[in-house]
């Protein structure tokens, strides 16, 4: 290990490799203190994505996902949740799988896309980065029902939602995923819309 790098990595050890990564990580990791520690981690690689939160201004709305997720279902959770639209990067840019994901989940051609940051979601465990997005739309934006690739086992219920309930949402515990709460954070910040 040398004096400018806190970790040298020991051992990968590829648990799965499919849809996603699974590898155990063992990494000699030196404190502040100067002492080292040996360290194992579990790290879960799927792929980097994008979000993106259609709003109408002139109407006080915003568009939302509802669909299963397992994970919050089996820690206890209603596995029904109501998100922002957002899905894998696969290939694309952050930009383009944002319009994508809009036009094949919510049934929505977007605009001008306001990128507003990146973010890990679960920097402990995930190496997923997200970049997030606001797009104004309007009814005359919609191209389809969407609802999702059912092939690809998605079966969403587009929402759309007056932005103040969808805040109150998020004190209700009613809207639990964090780029969720983060894009609707946001778009209450930037002023686009009174909530």
């Amino acid at each position: 290990m040398t004096d400018d790098t806190p970790i040298h990595i020991q051992a990968v050890e590829s648990l799965y490799d499919g849809w996603a990564s699974l590898k155990s990580v063992r990494f000699d990791y030196r404190r502040r203190d100067g002492g080292h520690d040996i360290l194992d981690r579990l790290i879960f690689d799927s792929g980097d994505a994008a979000a993106v939160l259609p709003y109408d201004a002139a109407r006080g709305v915003v568009l939302l996902a509802r669909q299963f997720r397992l994970p919050p279902h089996l820690a206890g959770r209603s596995g029904f949740l109501l998100e922002a639209c957002a899905g894998k990067l696969d290939g694309d840019d952050a930009e383009t799988c944002a319009r994508r994901e809009a036009e094949e989940e919510l049934g929505y051609r977007l605009g001008p896309l306001e990128r507003l940051f990146e973010a890990f979601m679960s920097p402990g465990a995930l190496t997923e980065q997200v970049v997030f997005f606001l797009a104004p739309y309007s009814p005359a934006d919609r191209i389809s029902d969407g609802g999702g690739h059912p092939h690809e086992g998605e079966d969403i219920e587009v929402v759309e939602t007056p932005f103040a309930d969808a805040l109150a949402m998020i004190a209700r515990g009613e809207i639990i995923d964090a780029k969720t709460i983060m894009l609707l954070q946001q778009l209450k910040l930037s002023g686009h819309l009174a909530g």
